[in-house]
């Protein structure tokens, strides 16, 4: 789902859902979050070494891609949780009703209040702020109808992401103001802005093929970035925004390209095998990073700049049932491989604070029912 996945949900987190789990009205003030958060840990898991002072934020249902504003005091995030009742969230807490699906919202990271930013129609995915933490960026489908999309039928019991009709829009951070950003048919999503604030990178299939590409803030000057055959998708930038980090699934062989060209006539994609490479930010020099035939997806720089961050099965992968995704460090030349999250069963959509001091990602730990997902925050041990 990217950086956004989670399908009905959205993006790639959808597929990995559906690999965990073989079954499995915009507002104008702020909510408050339905629990406190949990108190503070001297650290996270055993194991867990990069990481204390974990606090979870969200509780209950899905919650998912949580990302920082350029000042590091607010997140975006999507989330099946209705936490606006009303206009002036008179009661303070999410609905009892679950949202068919996601829709994005801002959260004070100083109060901890949420409100809703998307138009509460159809789905959300992949919500990112702008420069100067007014305006949010995110992919919505709400210009097709009000309803969920369809989720797609299982084959053979691979999961299927369905490549819904998504547009990108910028609204400020009250919800209003809306600008639409791409008027493409077809997939439009996985947007992230760069740390200078002057690209925006996304995913497309503007010219038959799933692949990235950047534009100006405004929407204007599209150029594709990638043109290999294959899924192309969750770009991040660097820090110093001269690089982009990005998951990739390629067919190898002409069984795998025939079955990825009829699968996307169908607006299909089977997410199952992902490797992370990083290019330059006008495409240049792509070097893969990870070869390791497992599900590698949410990729993010860490703040030197030369590692990534990233979740992957590739350790469970092979051991039958359910496989478990965890986040791992890994080196620019693909070396150093490091194990960061031991907790839960699920961790995926890393993101470094600006200042790199504070670390935000999903889990299923501490989840009260299967496929709840809630967002945590930790302070960075380096």
């Amino acid at each position: 789902m990217q950086r956004c996945p989670v399908k009905h949900g959205n993006r790639f987190m959808a597929g990995v859902l559906g690999l965990l789990l073989s079954t499995a009205a915009t507002g104008s003030a702020w909510a408050e979050t339905s629990k406190q958060a949990t108190p503070a840990s001297p650290a996270a898991v055993s194991g867990e070494r990069h990481l204390t002072n974990v606090r979870q934020l969200t509780f209950g249902r899905q919650n998912a891609e949580a990302y920082f504003s350029f000042s590091g005091d607010k997140l975006i995030f999507q989330s099946t949780n209705n936490w606006m009742k009303d206009t002036f969230a008179a009661a303070m807490h999410p609905a009892d009703i679950p949202l068919g699906c996601y829709q994005m919202y801002v959260m004070d990271l100083g109060s901890e209040k949420i409100r809703m930013v998307s138009t509460g129609s159809g789905t959300t995915t992949c919500g990112y702020f702008f420069p100067g933490d007014r305006r949010v960026l995110y992919s919505s489908t709400h210009l097709r109808g009000p309803n969920c999309p369809p989720k797609p039928k299982r084959d053979g019991g691979a999961y299927r992401w369905a490549l819904d009709d998504y547009d990108l829009f910028s609204v400020r951070i009250d919800g209003q103001d809306p600008q639409r950003l791409t008027n493409t048919p077809g997939y439009d999503a996985e947007a992230t802005v760069s740390p200078n604030g002057k690209t925006i990178v996304w995913t497309s299939m503007r010219d038959g093929d799933l692949d990235i590409y950047a534009m100006d803030l405004d929407g204007t000057h599209p150029r594709r970035l990638t043109h290999e055959v294959g899924y192309d998708g969750g770009a991040f930038f660097s820090p110093d925004s001269k690089r982009i980090v990005y998951r990739a699934q390629h067919p190898s062989n002409q069984e795998e390209l025939d079955q990825y060209k009829a699968l996307l006539a169908q607006h299909l994609v089977e997410p199952g095998r992902l490797e992370i490479f990083i290019m330059n930010a006008d495409g240049a020099n792509k070097q893969q990073v990870t070869n390791n035939g497992a599900s590698n997806f949410s990729p993010y720089f860490h703040p030197d700049g030369h590692r990534v961050i990233f979740s992957s099965n590739v350790e469970t992968r092979n051991e039958g049932g359910r496989p478990e995704f965890h986040l791992y460090l890994i080196n620019e030349d693909g070396t150093g491989l490091e194990r960061v999250t031991f907790g839960g069963k699920f961790n995926s959509f890393p993101m470094f604070s600006p200042d790199g001091k504070h670390f935000v990602w999903v889990s299923d730990r501490n989840a009260k029912e299967p496929g709840e997902f809630n967002v945590f925050l930790a302070d960075w041990v380096p």
